[in-house]
């Protein structure tokens, strides 16, 4: 593969150079940051040795091979190193590249990464003549996935990870860039600070926090599903009214439990759709489940469902549960509309939504497909002003 010749780019603010030796202190401070040895390949411990091989030998060699293009993202005023930004895969038979960045974390909510991505990819188009670039990154990293959509990519789906992180998900999000998509210098990005998808990649770029509820004298707990649940849980799916009123698998196994809270509850929030909590007890015991999920095609509305554990029915739980989940959903989430929905005949669900505040407005007939045939479902609806 062609050598690539190592440039200076100066655009927006930033000055994007290739790598020298005096860098390597300061990316052996940056890459001490949680977050970047979360979401990143750099080595973990990240030592000493490991920043120094990066700004010598390894960006030069990738330089000279022509198989990448790695830029230190400076102050073009102090030259201050701020962020990291390059191509790690250049394809000249498909004319594209990868691109991939970290910001130093004295650098971070500058929009650095942003301005960063859109000048290496500008060099990229006009000096390289590429015609497409690609970027990539775990499912669940939604800072990345907000550079990207900032910088004028268009996140296209998810791909199977050929080297995932041990102690993280199995899928990527994948997205791509072509040159009259991207932006002139200085021109605004889009989902900027203050928008929807701003504030959820906030949300759902961390880890998901514990809400609070009150039912008479008892403390609950939402927190995270964990497999100290699946026993509890399992009972629970197994349980005759349990399959009576909802769609979980019967006959219902440990495995089905195991399935859904790593590819159900634990997918949903790291591709921000949602939040499943288990509902605890003032002895954190497992009382109950409950899940809020952001509609597809309408990202203001969302829909809860939630069961009990046999042994915890009739004291309250849900409905103290339901509203504060809610609440968490209007005032973090920046939802307008929750729908509730259970099979005609299920007066138990009803009453809990309705405690915690849900209209219920109609009977949807045929509106949902269970156990084989079609049922009537209620449906209710829950704003903000309700609670």
């Amino acid at each position: 593969m062609a050598r690539v010749e190592p440039v200076e780019i100066v655009e927006d603010g930033l000055l994007l150079r290739p790598w020298r030796a005096e860098d390597a202190d300061a990316v052996y401070r940056a890459c001490q940051d949680p977050d970047i040895q979360r979401w990143t390949t750099v080595p973990r411990p990240y030592l000493p040795e490991h920043a120094l091989g990066f700004v010598t030998t390894i960006s030069g060699t990738v330089w000279a091979e022509g198989t990448g293009a790695p830029f230190a993202v400076c102050d073009a005023e102090t030259g201050e190193l701020l962020a990291s930004c390059g191509l790690v895969a250049i394809n000249r038979g498909l004319d594209s590249a990868e691109i991939g960045y970290w910001t130093a974390p004295w650098a971070r909510g500058r929009g650095v990464a942003v301005r960063a991505t859109r000048a290496v990819a500008r060099w990229a188009f006009d000096a390289l003549k590429l015609r497409r670039l690609i970027w990539q990154a775990e499912v669940g990293n939604h800072a990345s996935r907000l550079v990207a959509l900032r910088a004028g990519f268009r996140v296209e789906g998810e791909l199977r990870m050929a080297h995932p992180a041990v102690d993280g998900r199995p899928e990527g999000w994948i997205g791509s860039l072509l040159p009259a998509e991207l932006a002139a210098p200085g021109e605004p990005a889009p989902y900027g600070p203050d928008t929807l998808q701003a504030r959820r990649a906030a949300v759902f770029g961390r880890p998901q926090p514990v809400l609070f509820a009150t039912a008479g004298a008892t403390e609950l707990r939402l927190r995270p599903l964990e497999e100290r649940d699946i026993d509890a849980l399992v009972t629970t799916c197994r349980d005759e009214e349990t399959i009576r009123w909802t769609t979980v698998p019967h006959p219902y196994q440990r495995e089905h439990a195991e399935g859904f809270l790593r590819d159900i509850a634990e997918a949903a929030w790291a591709r921000g759709t949602g939040a499943s909590y288990a509902v605890a007890d003032a002895e954190d015991r497992y009382v109950a489940s409950i899940d809020l999920r952001i509609s597809p095609g309408a990202p203001l509305v969302a829909d809860v469902g939630f069961m009990t554990a046999p042994h915890a029915r009739g004291r309250g739980y849900l409905p103290a549960a339901l509203a504060a989940l809610c609440a968490w959903g209007f005032t973090t989430l920046g939802l307008a509309r929750i729908e509730w929905r259970a099979n005609v005949g299920n007066t138990a669900s009803r009453r809990a939504a309705e405690k915690a505040g849900f209209t219920v407005e109609g009977t949807l007939r045929g509106g949902v497909q269970h156990r084989g045939e079609r049922q009537d479902v209620w449906i209710g609806g829950l704003l903000p002003q309700d609670l």
